[in-house]
């Protein structure tokens, strides 16, 4: 894999050939699931899961893998598995769809 081909916003990261580093904020127990604009130069995200037992982790990596057109093994939590600003860890052969996580402009 080459260098990435566009600009992305400072919250991904690239960490090596086929790694980036995504900075999340959290907003679990939300009524719906969605990319909802930046916060603390992070992506900021609702989970309708809520902040137990792990469950918002998980919701928070299948959503993501989802939106990136990955599967929820490519997402891993690399720091702040029970804070709500997260930096994930996204693995993947190919490029992953960085538009499903930048929020629109407002």
């Amino acid at each position: 894999m080459t260098e990435v081909s566009r600009d992305l916003p400072d919250y991904i990261k690239p960490c090596g050939k086929q790694s980036w580093k995504v900075s999340v904020w959290v907003q679990p127990g939300a009524k719906s699931e969605e990319v909802v604009g930046e916060y603390q130069d992070s992506v900021r995200v609702r989970i309708s899961a809520p902040a137990v037992d792990n469950k918002a982790n998980k919701a928070l990596a299948r959503f993501v893998a989802s939106r990136l057109g990955l599967k929820a093994r490519n997402i891993s939590i690399a720091s702040g598995q029970t804070n709500r600003k997260k930096v994930l860890l996204v693995e993947s052969d190919v490029e992953p769809r960085w538009d499903g996580i930048i929020p629109p402009c407002a």
